[in-house]
């Protein structure tokens, strides 16, 4: 009974912890595209940019980062013997490396606080990807166990990156676009009529 407890806790605070993550991210994008605007909007946004960086981390990410991390340990008490699967020696990597990209967010929020942040959008929406390979990782990790086609998964993590990666480029040069029309429509001022 207990591991069906620690299990689904475990599931909510990977559900909680990634909302976090993906949001977070997010509005770090927001927070440097706010440096584009004129004052007072820049610093009303980045002000506001702040407060909501601050709460999500603090009220919501961790706190998720911490359920997800105490029920695996629930969980691994229960079953101790799963600690000597392949499976999981390889999923816990990835979770040290989604702990890591959880602090790194930690840092950069401060760095964009303290306005040292020498990331551009383009960089950060690369960067907010991250969480969503590992998390397809990790679970296919935990469903497959030690049957993981290996191959076919690589594969399927290549095509998720190459396809991010292209689609972040694409955004890019449309919101290029979107932004030459505006200026070239802002420059035609309609002229009074006679």
């Amino acid at each position: 009974m207990a591991y069906s407890w620690f299990k689904a806790f475990h599931i909510i605070g990977i559900v909680v912890w990634f909302a976090g993550l993906f949001y977070l991210v997010r509005l770090f994008i927001y927070h440097v595209e706010a440096n584009q605007e004129p004052e007072p909007a820049r610093t009303i946004l980045k002000n506001q940019y702040q407060i909501m960086e601050t709460r999500l981390y603090k009220i919501i990410t961790t706190p998720g980062m911490l359920v997800t991390v105490a029920m695996a340990i629930g969980l691994v008490s229960t079953e101790p013997e799963v600690l000597k699967q392949g499976w999981l020696h390889f999923k816990l990597l990835f979770v040290a490396l989604l702990l890591g990209y959880h602090h790194y967010c930690g840092r950069l929020m401060k760095k964009l606080a303290a306005d040292e942040c020498r990331w551009s959008s383009q960089q950060l929406r690369a960067l907010n990807e991250a969480p969503t390979v590992m998390l397809v990782v990790i679970v296919m990790l935990a469903v497959f166990k030690n049957n993981l086609p290996t191959d076919l998964t690589a594969w399927l993590i290549f095509a998720l990156i190459i396809f991010m990666a292209v689609t972040i480029q694409l955004y890019a040069r449309k919101r290029r676009l979107d932004k030459e029309k505006l200026t070239a429509q802002i420059g035609q001022v309609p002229q009074e009529q006679s």
